[in-house]
This record gives structure tokens, C-alpha cells and sequence, in this order.
């Protein structure tokens, strides 16, 4: 069931429906059925692995709970007879006991996605025939993170485990994440799932705003794009040079309106049942600098990356040897950058094999590392030019050419996601300056990559109300919820949204506009 068809649409809708017709109390029930009746026709054969994870989150939660629980009593009912060091003692041991059972909870649901998502690719490393294919269920990735997010946050303290099994297939489940996430926590899900939130009609007007415009930017604009996009890259050969640089600017086009409007189409009608997961994105093409582009891009996937990887692993004990080995040796400046450069490295490297199972991810991920750790270099250079040139450095054209520049960057490497093949795209790129094809670019060559000019004129029209509703979205209260306080209003922007993506939604031959990109990923 694919979130542009009309069967998902009138899917949305019975669900939306059927939640404010139960009792508050009940309503949670009814996500739980829908999230399992989407998944059952997204594939039925996906089902097994989705219980697989919610029984390995709620039974090792559960377990870890028990230990905590277990520690609190036993403290306290020795509350008078134990000394400093033996109440140390009580909550290092059972802290080391809480902590295998996360690592072996963490070894079946890594250990499934690892399976599924990597054997074949770890296969092609050594040998290049026989190459297992298997299944990829849908939304693996996130519901994982998801679910083992949780399991670290219950290991820590953080939050209590959840006592109720289908409460906790719920979160691991919600259907309008599974698809794009994001990735939500389950302090900020989980209650807010298990309420039964009262009918409100402005929930319900901006939740369909917002919808309605996801598919527009995925229908309209994204998938438009993504024509001359896949031409571009199946004749990548010959177009080279100045349409390298094309595909840069469309394919940015493209992944920013198919991964933000499934986003806005999955929050969108998790604001029609009064749900308010954490927000993924944050007028990321503004960005002045890559660290600002990853605050700001894919947020929920940063801050589980962060919060789960490189900060435990840049904190963990070997770290901390390492720092001080390599401060004694190789002095206090370079010794004090290893151990957290050697995090980064290996946090970008997992962020850049959670995207996809090839080397062009890897790739991807390590020259996101590489840019971002030149930049914590240069950083004193930075500084020092501010100080010389500050009108400059506060001027509107100069805050122009860093989001320029950073738009550029990251659609530079994010071409490996279209061409793939990591030799192929750096001849690729160097191609940009040594073959000068601008002037055939020009004279008609845009016009052979599967679009006319009627197309290219929808395209630019959509690229300018995108624009246009990110710079007017700059207020603290959102756009669409400053809509959404008027009804007559609200109703013409849905019937223009709806008109528009009848009249302008891409519906080719041969091109699948129900896919999304990060889809299974």
C-alpha cells in the first residue's frame, strides 16, 4: 500500500474516522490494528519480521527493567546496612548485568537488519556471482533504530519499560513512520500514542495542509524532476561536464521534495489524530555550512546517531586510553583530536551504511566526515576572517554564497546516490572541469532529458512555491497551523493543492511515482 495510491488515501481516511469514533480509551487500539492492517498489505511476508522486533524490544526491555527494579529494592531494603562502596558495588554489578542484556537484545534486532540489508553486499565483496537476494521489509531500518533507541534509553534509566506488549508494538509500528520516519523516541511517542486525543478540527485542517502539500512536492515537483534525473544518470557516458552539474541541481530537487513531502505526507496525518512526532527537517538548503546542513537535514537521524554512537563511543573507555596514550606521544593539539576524530569517522561510516548496502554509501558517509572535520580545522581561519572583513561576513551576499556553497557540496557527493558506481562518479566529477558543454546544454540539450518546456515551467513554478513557503515558515508558529485558523482559506489551498496535483503529477510510463526513495532504507 503506497502512500500516492488511493487505496493508502482512503486508508488515511477510515483511520482518521474510526479513531474519534472509539472511546478515548480505546483509541490507541485502533492505530495498533490499522498499523498492522497497513503493513499486511504493504507485504504480508514483511510481518514476521516487525513482530520479530517488537517481541525482542518489549521482552529485553522488560528484562532490564526488571534488574533496575530488582537494584531499587534491594538498596533500599539495605538501605541502612550497606556502605558507600558496597552500594557501588550493588549498582555496578547490576549495571553491567543491564548492560548485556542490551547488547544481546542489540545482536538480534542489529542482527536481523544486518542479515537482510548487508549479506548480499558483504557477499559481493569476495566473490562477484551467486549473490544472495534477500528480502528487505518495509521501514527496517527505522522501526530497528526506533526500537533499539528505546532499548538503550530504558538501559540508561531514561524512561520506564513499557508494561503492555501491544502498547509496545504501537510505537515500534505507527504506520504513517514507517515508511520515511522519522525516527522517533520513546518519551516523545509513546504517550502521546497511548492518549486518545479529543477531535479538533484545526488539528485535522493543518494535518491535511500539510499533507496535501507533501504530495505536492513529491507528486509535482520531485517526480517531475526525477525523469531527466534517471536519464541523466542511464546516459551518464555521454553527458557529461556541464550535465553533471544539471543532475546536482535536479537530483537536489528531487530528494529534498520526495523525502520531505513523505514526511509531511506521514506527519500531516499524525497531526489529524493529534500526534506530534519530532520534526525532520529544518530549511536545510539554508544552511551556511555542512554542520548547519546536518542540524538541520534528516534531524531524527543525526541526533540517534549522536546520542547512540558518537558520544558513547567518544566517552567509552578505550576512547579515554586512547586520548591519553596519544596526548603522552603525539602532544596535547593532535593527541586530544584522535579519539574524537576516530568517532566521527566511525559514526559517518555507519550513517553512510544505514543509507544502503554499496560502496557509494560508504562513500558518501566518510566525505560527509571529511568536509565535516576540514571544517572543525579551518575553523580558527573562519574566525580570523571574521575579524578582519565583519561587514562582509554580515552581509546578505555573503550569507548567499555559504548556503550556495553547502548546496553544492552536499549535492556533489549526494550524486553517488544516483550514479552509484564510486570510480565512475569521481570521473564523473572530474569531468565538471574539463569538458565545457554549456553551450549544448543550452541550445536544446535540456530539452532531450525526457522533460519539454511545459514541464520545466511546472518545475520552476514548483521550486518558487516551495521557496516562497520557506521563507514565509521562518515565523515561530508554522505556516500551515497559521492557515489552519481560517477555515475558508484552508479549504481553497486543499482544493488548489488537489487541482494542481491531478493536473501536474507526474504519471509516466515506466516510472513508478508511488516510490520513495528512502522507501525500505
Amino acid at each position: 500500500m503506497r502512500f500516492t495510491s488511493l487505496a493508502f488515501l482512503a486508508f488515511a481516511a477510515l483511520t482518521v474516522l474510526l479513531y474519534y469514533l472509539f472511546p478515548k480509551a480505546k483509541r490507541w487500539w485502533v492505530l495498533l490494528v490499522a498499523d498492522y492492517v497497513f503493513y499486511f498489505f504493504a507485504g504480508k511476508e514483511f510481518l514476521p519480521f516487525i513482530l520479530f522486533t517488537t517481541l525482542v524490544t518489549y521482552s529485553f526491555a522488560r528484562w532490564m527493567q526488571a534488574l533496575t527494579d530488582r537494584e531499587s529494592r534491594y538498596l533500599e531494603e539495605h538501605r541502612d546496612s550497606l556502605s558507600k562502596e558496597e552500594r557501588k558495588a550493588v549498582r555496578s554489578k547490576y549495571k553491567t548485568h543491564r548492560r548485556w542484556v542490551l547488547v544481546s537484545g542489540a545482536i538480534l534486532g542489529f542482527g536481523m537488519l544486518a542479515i537482510l540489508k548487508y549479506t548480499g553486499f558483504i557477499v559481493s565483496i569476495f566473490r562477484s556471482s551467486g549473490i544472495p537476494n534477500l528480502i528487505l521489509p518495509l521501514g527496517i531500518s527505522f522501526y530497528t533504530f526506533q526500537s533499539m533507541g528505546y532499548l538503550i534509553d530504558v538501559s540508561r534509566g531514561k524512561v520506564a519499560a513499557e508494561r503492555n506488549f501491544f502498547k509496545t508494538a504501537l510505537f515500534v509500528s505507527f504506520f504513517p513512520q514507517l515508511v520515511q520516519g522519522p525516527i522517533s523516541r520513546f518519551a516523545d511517542l509513546e504517550p502521546q500514542l497511548i492518549e486518545g486525543h479529543p477531535f479538533d478540527s484545526f488539528n485535522l485542517r493543518a494535518g491535511l495542509l500539510r499533507a496535501a502539500y507533501g504530495y505536492f512536492k513529491k507528486m509535482v515537483v520531485a517526480d517531475t524532476a526525477m525523469i531527466a534525473v534517471q536519464t541523466l544518470a542511464a546516459r551518464s557516458d555521454e553527458l557529461t561536464g556541464g550535465y553533471v552539474v544539471l543532475l546536482i541541481l535536479l537530483y537536489s530537487v528531487v530528494i529534498y521534495g520526495d523525502f520531505t513531502g513523505g514526511i509531511d505526507i506521514a506527519l500531516g496525518i499524525a497531526e489529524m489524530l493529534g500526534i506530534h512526532p519530532a520534526e525532520n527537517f529544518n530549511r536545510p538548503f539554508s544552511s551556511r555550512s555542512v554542520k548547519e546542513y546536518w542540524n538541520r537535514w534528516h534531524i531524527t537521524m543525526g541526533s540517534w546517531f549522536t546520542d547512540y554512537v558518537f558520544y558513547p563511543l567518544s566517552v567509552s573507555i578505550p576512547m579515554q586510553k586512547l586520548s591519553k596514550w596519544s596526548r603522552a606521544h603525539l602532544g596535547q593539539a593532535l593527541g586530544k583530536r584522535i579519539p574524537v576524530y576516530l568517532a566521527t569517522i566511525f559514526t559517518w561510516f555507519l550513517t553512510g551504511l544505514w543509507h544502503g548496502a554499496g560502496w557509494n554509501f560508504i562513500v558518501w558517509g566518510l566525505l560527509n566526515c571529511l568536509l565535516l572535520l576540514v571544517s572543525q580545522e579551518l575553523k580558527p581561519l573562519w574566525s580570523l576572517w571574521q575579524t578582519k572583513f565583519p561587514k562582509l561576513c554580515a552581509s546578505t551576499p555573503w550569507h548567499l554564497w555559504q548556503a550556495t556553497r553547502t548546496f553544492l557540496l552536499m549535492g556533489l557527493i549526494r550524486s553517488l546516490d544516483v550514479y552509484r558506481n564510486v570510480p565512475k562518479t569521481f570521473r564523473l566529477w572530474g569531468t565538471i572541469f574539463s569538458t565545457f558543454n554549456w553551450g549544448e546544454i543550452f541550445s536544446g540539450g535540456w530539452l532531450r532529458l525526457g522533460l519539454g518546456i511545459a514541464d520545466y515551467a511546472v518545475l520552476a513554478g514548483g521550486i518558487l512555491i516551495i521557496f516562497l513557503v520557506s521563507q514565509l515558515g521562518k515565523a515561530e508558529t508554522p505556516l500551515r497551523e497559521r492557515t489552519a485558523k481560517k477555515p475558508v482559506l484552508t479549504v481553497f489551498l486543499l482544493g488548489a493543492f488537489v487541482c494542481v496535483i491531478l493536473i501536474f503529477g507526474t504519471y509516466g510510463i515506466g516510472y513508478n511515482a508511488g516510490d520513495f526513495i528512502y522507501r525500505t532504507f
